[in-house]
């Protein structure tokens, strides 16, 4: 039996191999229905299965839904938004000719995750950890960054640290809902507080393309049978963060779930049968000790 201060380093394994599994089928989406859309397949596909499974939890065990307070919903518009603020600066931030840099510049969100748990929900780490999150912060953008000696834009080098930012912040909503609402055990509650996010996303988002892309929105439901791969794949992966967040601090879940990078980097080697190289192998190193670091602490 896994003992209960482990739940989270469970959970958040799966919602790391959940989510390679969603990026895969999401990218495969973005040529048929544009970027923003496959974006909005994950919120808008998801939120049946979300739903789904509240209304299992619910039922098989009896226990009433939680209370979401008006602390626990800002909490949570909170985390919705910034998530798909986080996700537009990301995407802007890929047109400019030195993504795969600030991409690897998203990848501080754990460092500043940690910085808004301390300040939003008062939250401190153990030097351990605080170091963990350094070291496997280092090892990602180790293997983020290009090969090639590329010197980024200043705009570049901005969109890819406030991406960064605004998924922390996201994180750090999404624990500071769940911790706020009351009523209901860990589990029926992370579930309550993923459905009515991804609710708020799914209405966002709808709006947007509705107003902004309407040869998107239609191209969604014309890939319907394509995106409901994505959509329970993340809905499942986010139930995973979810559970996690309600376990233990923000900072601990994102930086264990850099382990993700490691995850992509195998099945990518063992799709195409790509060697690896020494750059790779000490970035894998730098997160595998960090990993092993933020567990221990």
């Amino acid at each position: 039996m896994i003992p209960a201060s482990f739940l989270w380093v469970v959970f958040t394994i799966f919602g790391s191999l959940g989510q390679v599994v969603r990026n895969a089928a999401q990218r495969s989406l973005i040529d048929s229905i544009g970027t923003i859309g496959a974006t909005q397949v994950r919120f808008l596909f998801g939120l049946p299965f979300a739903a789904l499974f509240l209304i299992l939890l619910h039922f098989s065990t009896g226990e009433a839904l939680p209370v979401i307070g008006a602390t626990s919903f800002a909490w949570t518009v909170l985390g919705a938004l910034a998530q798909i603020l986080a996700t537009a600066l990301m995407l802007a931030a890929m047109k400019d000719k030195s993504f795969v840099v600030t991409t690897a510049l998203i990848k501080t969100e754990a460092v500043q995750v940690a910085a808004f748990g301390f300040v939003f929900l008062h939250e401190s780490l153990k030097p351990l950890a605080i170091l963990a999150i350094f070291v496997a912060t280092a090892g990602v953008m180790v293997l983020s960054w290009p090969r090639a000696i590329e010197r980024p834009a200043p705009k570049a080098i901005a969109l890819g640290i406030i991406a960064g930012a605004f998924f922390g912040l996201s994180s750090v909503g999404y624990r500071g809902g769940i911790l706020a609402a009351s009523g209901a055990g860990f589990v029926l509650t992370s579930t309550t507080v993923l459905t009515l996010a991804l609710t708020l996303q799914c209405v966002v988002l709808g709006i947007y393309l509705a107003w902004r892309d309407q040869a998107a929105a239609a191209a969604i439901w014309a890939n319907w049978r394509g995106s409901m791969l994505a959509g329970f794949v993340g809905a499942l992966a986010s139930e995973f963060w979810f559970l996690a967040f309600s376990q233990t601090s923000a900072a601990n879940v994102r930086t264990l779930a850099l382990i993700e990078m490691l995850f992509a980097l195998a099945l990518s080697k063992l799709y195409f049968h790509q060697s690896t190289s020494r750059r790779e192998i000490f970035g894998m190193a730098l997160v595998c000790v960090g990993v092993v670091m933020i567990v221990q602490a």
